[in-house]
């Protein structure tokens, strides 16, 4: 490092030209007060993006307030619809994990193949990518229907 002006390019370039005869402009020029602007700008953008993130979180924890009241009031109007989809989540969730059970052990007994063969890879995913999309759809609407309202489940 024997030239370290060369490491970083200048901020400014300086005009050294015999033009009026006033070396103003060059003595002018404070590196330290380049850097604090600078530093007060990025300071003032990290307030704006706080400010931003603050009003997003806002947002989106009132919606997820007024989900959970509408979800509260059907729970009133259904109880016993809400029974019945808890009885309906607890059975197939255990549905779901003898599918998953199953899908392992395809996994498990195909393994050459699937890694070897596009073919056998893609009939795997048509095969069980689909159901277990699905399944975990209906098992997540089946859940959140049948929740029990508890102070924790209320915030």
């Amino acid at each position: 490092m024997s030239n370290e002006s060369n490491d970083f390019p200048p901020l400014f370039r300086i005009d050294v030209t015999a033009d009026t005869g006033s070396g103003a402009s060059a003595e002018r020029y404070d590196p330290n007060a380049v850097m604090v602007a600078l530093l007060r700008q990025m300071v003032a953008g990290q307030a704006k993006q706080s400010k931003l993130l603050e009003d997003f979180i806002q947002q989106q924890n009132a919606t997820q307030r007024q989900r959970q009241n509408e979800l509260g009031q059907w729970k009133e109007q259904n109880p016993e619809l809400a029974r019945c989809c808890r009885t309906a989540a607890e059975t197939l969730s255990r549905v779901q994990t003898q599918f998953l059970r199953n899908l392992t052990e395809e996994v498990l007994d195909n393994e050459d193949s699937l890694l070897d063969g596009e073919f056998m890879l893609n009939e795997f995913v048509d095969r069980f990518g689909p159901r277990l999309a699905h399944l975990n759809g209906v098992l997540q609407v089946l859940s959140q229907l049948s929740m029990i309202n508890t102070p924790a489940n209320q915030t």
